[in-house]
This record gives structure tokens, C-alpha cells and sequence, in this order.
């Protein structure tokens, strides 16, 4: 029986000839197996040596063959393994000797191109000199991968990969050699990269992870402001005949509104609503323009902000007590009844009288001391009449309708590393006079522009989903006609671009932006994307530091109420979660819970259920 040499699906095989046909063979492998071998496979027959041992004498054999040497042996054109082996050997090749050639010229694929059935062409240098560098470089790259899982494995940074933790956490080449290594020994660890990383000191904490991760994405070049001219308050403005005063949380430093109030002769009053005017010299496209359009907001987070103008336009706009700045105020007169009897828009100069802080004034001016006409404030009067005001607004815009249920909101008081979560309701005087006198002016301006035809953004909802749009319809859950944000020009550009066309209104000017301009639409497009990405961020770090808060106060156990089937809402923190273990419980139901496995990285924990409130109350009474 003779034997045969052959290729099968890449790999060079031997095998005893126990049957042929044209076109095959059948034949029996020297571990017993037999299979079928198309003819156009066979590369060499021989009789002897035997099959057994066949492979590994040409393996060794062929181990000793130098293949730069074979390269430079076989010339430019294309040749047969046969006559390269007898070339190289000097006579007639054994069965052993040609399947070591023919082995060498196939495990060498950099160095032979293979033309057809034991033919082959040896590769242009320039092609081998580029496919050899290529192989160094692998050979190299996994070097270096192998000494970065070695520190990473052993809880050290590599210094190669500090310069690229950012990009290793956010947005990895999945291609790169430091993201392989990172991959390779966060595996061996059962740990992720960034857990890996965090244990290897690449972290300088996790609240810079996540802050680091908004930044990464959202300020690649920086949160700083480039050098910006200066922007100067237009002069010749006139002096308004009130002084103003704003309500604002402590740590608020873009003053965007104020009030004022003056008793009219006749009886009632003259209600001014006193906007920051810094379009009055930040000129659509001008370079601090381009810097608010660029950022689109503030980004609020708890402990920080990044703010969409720089200090200086801030500072020359802000109403800050003390000063005559530049407004756009927006006055109502109003009856001894409330009703309105005129309205009207001026751009003018506002003296600031005070600016009045929230946790300063809500002891003065909440509802106990209202409903006991004991406001024991400067501007208890002026605050009397803006409350009833606002009162008069909401029910004209609510009707008969109750007021809509509320839920708390959380107000995060940082102290170093150190939490503390303060929960308030809305519905206080001091919010309902803000919030229905914004909404006031926000309104009648968007009235006025959609009436005289002016181009503008407004905020509609049709179909209970809140959008923005540049054709004016119904807010139907504020209940009002039309609205368009206007009242925070220091902190949204929507209402920076809305500020140059109710200003062009009021003045009789020109307003800079057409009903087709593409700069509004684009403002509007990359506004909504912007303030969604800055919305998710601020729930983000929300998150965050509720999570650093169950740490910080030992907390394993905490109070929820249901939502609906496993969904509910803790008592003391802005976290909704589902509870697989929950028992079927009616929604509103409070619920006693189980905390565990906080992951500040990942910012996931562990919820078990452990018995309802009231249960807890009985047995307390018991």
C-alpha cells in the first residue's frame, strides 16, 4: 500500500492509501481513523518510511531548515517544492526530506505566496521586510501587554497607561494593547476595568469617575473659557422708577430675575418682572456667543456647576443688589383686585435693592406666617402682593382644577466629603410666587412674539410630551396659550436667543433671527440634546452622593413606598428601584427595606423587602 502526503483545510497530513478513485481517496490515518481525500489534496506519495512516525521525523527535520535562507535559495519565480528540495539538498529528496521543504514553505506564509497544488513564489522583499516589522511588532506589543497585566494583576498602575486612563474608562480602543491588557487582567481579577483601575490608584476618587466621565464626553477641551472681549452694558438706558429685589437659593450666582412692586395712585399696583439683559451686548455669533451656543446651559450637579457664560458676563449682568443693571422687564398693572387692566414690555436700567436668599427668607414669609398676616419682613408688603398675585394667576390658569399632587425634591448640601439631603416640597409661598410670576412672563412673551410674527423658540405640549418648537402652541400643562422660555438668559441660551427678539419687539428694532434662520433651528435641535445629556448627569451625581449618604450614615435599612408591582420609591432619598422580593402590595403601601452591595462605581445597590411600615408600627406599639 503506498502512502500519501496532503493538505486538509490548511493543516499537512499522512495517511495509508487503502482504496483510489479518479477524482479520490480512501485512506486510513496513522491514529485508525479513515476518511475520503479529493485527489486535487495529494502534494506527495511515497512507499516508505511507514506513516507512523512520518510527521514527526519531518517536523524535526524541518525545524532545521533556515527559511531566510530558503527565501534567498528559491529566486523571483514561481517554482515547485520538489525542485527546491533537491536544489537545496543536492540530490533526489527522500519522501522525508521534500515533506520537511514542502512543510518549512508552508508554515511560512510572510515568506511564500502559494500559486497552486506544492507551488509557490517567495514574497517581494519590500512585502517581507513590512511583514516581518509587522511581526516584531506584535511580537513586541504582546511583550508589553504581558508586563502591564503583570502590574495591573499585582495592583500597580503602568506608567505607559496614565495618560490614557480617561480614554481607557470611556471610550476604549478595543484594538490597542493597553485596552487588551486592561481587559485580560480585569478578567484574571473578576473585577471590571474600572474597578481594576480604581484598585491600582488610576482613581482619585469615585465621585471624579463619574465627574470625569460627563467631562470626557461633553468638555474634551476643558470646562476653562478661552480669552473673551469684554461685554459691556449698553449706555443711555433709562433708570426704571422702582427698585427690584430677586428670591433665589444661597448658592445662586447668575441672577436672571428680580421684582418690583409699586403702588399705583388710583389703587392697585404695578407688578414689574425684571429679566438679566446680556443680550443687550452679546450679539448673535459674536465670539461669547459662540461659547454660550457651544455649551447650550449650566450643568448643575450637586457641589458644582459649569456655567454656559464666563465670570465676566455674569458678573456685568447678574442683578446683584447694589446696582443699576440692564433688564428686560416685563410690567403688569393690576387692580385692588388682581385683575389685570394693562401689560407691556420695557428694556431699561433696574436698580437692585435686595437679593433675597430662600433659607433666610422661608422662616419669615411660609405659609404660617401668611395665613397669620405676620410676614416680619423689609418687604412683607411687596411679597403680600406678589403672592396674591401669583395666587390670582394660578387660578386663572388652572381653573376649578386642584393643584397637582407634588413630589419632594431633594436639595443636596455638600460639606467636603460629607452629604447632607434635605427633602422639600413644592407649593410654599416663596415657590409659588416665583414659579406663576415666571410663568406669567414667559407667557406673555411668547404671546407677543407669536402675535407680531417674531421667530422664536417655545416650549409646547399637545400630547403630554413637553418639546421645543419654533411654531407657537398650547402648554397644556402649565394651561396656557403659549410659552417660550425667556426668563433665564444667563443660564439657557434658548432664552438668550428668545431675549434679542423680545428685546427687537419692545424696541422697535429688528429682530436678528428669521422664522426659516437655520441658527434657530440648529439652537433648538442641539438645546433639547444638551440639556437632556446635562438633565441625565445632574440624576447621575444625584445618585451618586444618595448612594454616598446610605454609606456615610451606616444605613441598611430604609423606608419606601410602593409604585406599582415591584417598583417603589425610597422615603428619604431621589431612588426609585425594583424589588424582585416584594410581596403584592397595593401602591402608596410603605415598605421596610433591606440596603446592601452600594457600588459608588457602577452606582447599583441591592434592595430586599422586609416588612411593610404598618407591621413595623404595631409591633412597635406592641
Amino acid at each position: 500500500m503506498s502512502n500519501i502526503f496532503y493538505e486538509e483545510a490548511g493543516q499537512l497530513k499522512v495517511g495509508t492509501v487503502l482504496s483510489e478513485q479518479p477524482a479520490s481517496l480512501q485512506i486510513e490515518a496513522p491514529h485508525g481513523k479513515r476518511s475520503k481525500v479529493k485527489s486535487a489534496q495529494v502534494l506527495l506519495r511515497f512507499d516508505a518510511p511507514p506513516v507512523h512516525g512520518f510527521l514527526a521525523e519531518v517536523e524535526a527535520l524541518a525545524d532545521e531548515i533556515d527559511v531566510d535562507f530558503l527565501w534567498q535559495c528559491c529566486g523571483e519565480d514561481e517554482f515547485e517544492y520538489a525542485a527546491l528540495a533537491r536544489e537545496y539538498y543536492g540530490h533526489s529528496p527522500s519522501p522525508v526530506e521534500a515533506a520537511a521543504v514542502l512543510t518549512r514553505l508552508h508554515g511560512a506564509p510572510m515568506y511564500f505566496y502559494k500559486k497552486g497544488r506544492g507551488a509557490y513564489r517567495a514574497a517581494p522583499e519590500p512585502a517581507l521586510q513590512a511583514a516581518l516589522a509587522g511581526l516584531e511588532r506584535k511580537r513586541r506589543q504582546a511583550e508589553e501587554k504581558a508586563r502591564y497585566v503583570e502590574a495591573l494583576s499585582a495592583g500597580e498602575l503602568p506608567e505607559a497607561l496614565k495618560p490614557v486612563v480617561d480614554k481607557l474608562l470611556y471610550a476604549p480602543d478595543k484594538n490597542s494593547v493597553e485596552w487588551k491588557a486592561l481587559e485580560e487582567a480585569a478578567t484574571r481579577a473578576r473585577l471590571s476595568p474600572a474597578h481594576l483601575l480604581e484598585r491600582c490608584g488610576a482613581l482619585a476618587s469615585t465621585h471624579d469617575y463619574h465627574l470625569r466621565r460627563f467631562l470626557f464626553e461633553h468638555f474634551p477641551r476643558g470646562t476653562a473659557f478661552p480669552p473673551l472681549p469684554e461685554s459691556v452694558p449698553p449706555d443711555g438706558l433709562p433708570l426704571a422708577d422702582a427698585a427690584a429685589f430677586s428670591i433665589d437659593d444661597a448658592a445662586t450666582t447668575e441672577i436672571d430675575d428680580a421684582f418690583s412692586v409699586l403702588a399705583a395712585p388710583g389703587g392697585g399696583w404695578r407688578i414689574g418682572v425684571h429679566i438679566a439683559a446680556p443680550a443687550l451686548a452679546v450679539a448673535p455669533d459674536c465670539q461669547i456667543d459662540q461659547v454660550a451656543r457651544d455649551r447650550m446651559s449650566t450643568v448643575y450637579y450637586p457641589g458644582g456647576k459649569i456655567t454656559m457664560l464666563p465670570d465676566h458676563v455674569i458678573r456685568d449682568f447678574s442683578l446683584a443688589a447694589g446696582r443699576a443693571c440692564p433688564a428686560v422687564s416685563f410690567y403688569t398693572e393690576i387692580g385692588p383686585d388682581f385683575s389685570i387692566t394693562g401689560e407691556y414690555t420695557r428694556v431699561e436700567r433696574v436698580q437692585i435693592g435686595h437679593n433675597l436668599r430662600h433659607d433666610a427668607l422661608e422662616p419669615l414669609f411660609n405659609a404660617q406666617t401668611v395665613a397669620r398676616g405676620a410676614v416680619d419682613h423689609t418687604l412683607g408688603e411687596e411679597l403680600g402682593v406678589l403672592l396674591q398675585f401669583a395666587t390670582a394667576l394660578e387660578r386663572a390658569r388652572r381653573g376649578p382644577q386642584p393643584e397637582p399632587a407634588t413630589r419632594p425634591e431633594f436639595l443636596f448640601q455638600l460639606d467636603g466629603d460629607r452629604v447632607n439631603i434635605v427633602r422639600r416640597y413644592r407649593g410654599s409661598p416663596i415657590d409659588k410666587l416665583v414659579s406663576e410670576l415666571m410663568i406669567r412672563v414667559n407667557s406673555a412673551w411668547g404671546r407677543e412674539l407669536a402675535n407680531h410674527g417674531i421667530a422664536a423658540i417655545f416650549r409646547v405640549q399637545t400630547n403630554s410630551k413637553v418639546r421645543m418648537s419654533t411654531v407657537a402652541a398650547e402648554h397644556a400643562g402649565l394651561g396656557v396659550a403659549h410659552y417660550a422660555w425667556a426668563s433665564s438668559p444667563l443660564r439657557r441660551y434658548v432664552d438668550l436667543v428668545n431675549q434679542h427678539q423680545i428685546a427687537a419687539l419692545a424696541t422697535g428694532g429688528a429682530p436678528p433671527y428669521g422664522s426659516r434662520d437655520e441658527r434657530l433651528l440648529g439652537a433648538m435641535r442641539d438645546f433639547e440634546a444638551a440639556y437632556e445629556a446635562y438633565g441625565e448627569f445632574q440624576r447621575a451625581m444625584e445618585r451618586y452622593w444618595s448612594l454616598r449618604w446610605l454609606l456615610q450614615e451606616g444605613r441598611t435599612t430604609v423606608r419606601a413606598a410602593v409604585i406599582r408591582e415591584n417598583l417603589v420609591r425610597f422615603e428619604e432619598l431621589p431612588l426609585v428601584t425594583r424589588v424582585p422580593s416584594l410581596p403584592a402590595l397595593e401602591p402608596g403601601a410603605l415598605v421596610e427595606l433591606a440596603v446592601s452591595d452600594v457600588d459608588l462605581l457602577d452606582l447599583t445597590y441591592r434592595c430586599e423587602f422586609l416588612r411593610r411600615h404598618l407591621e413595623l408600627a404595631v409591633a412597635a406599639g406592641g
